[in-house]
């Protein structure tokens, strides 16, 4: 996360540590991130599905 982030990872470890606020709200947002990633992946999936059942008829 730190690399992606363009800083040191004891910079990471210290939000944690003495801002925990600010910490939480990276971790969010790697979180979302992954969350709309799959998402994304998960309509891909469905709109194959619907052409191969399409194709079908």
């Amino acid at each position: 996360m730190a690399r992606l982030l363009g800083i040191d990872a004891r910079t990471l470890r210290n939000w944690k540590k003495d801002r925990p606020k600010l910490y939480e709200i990276v971790i969010k947002g790697f979180a979302f991130d992954e969350l709309i990633q799959k998402s994304e992946k998960n309509l891909d999936e469905l709109k194959e599905l619907k052409e191969k059942l399409e194709t079908k008829k």
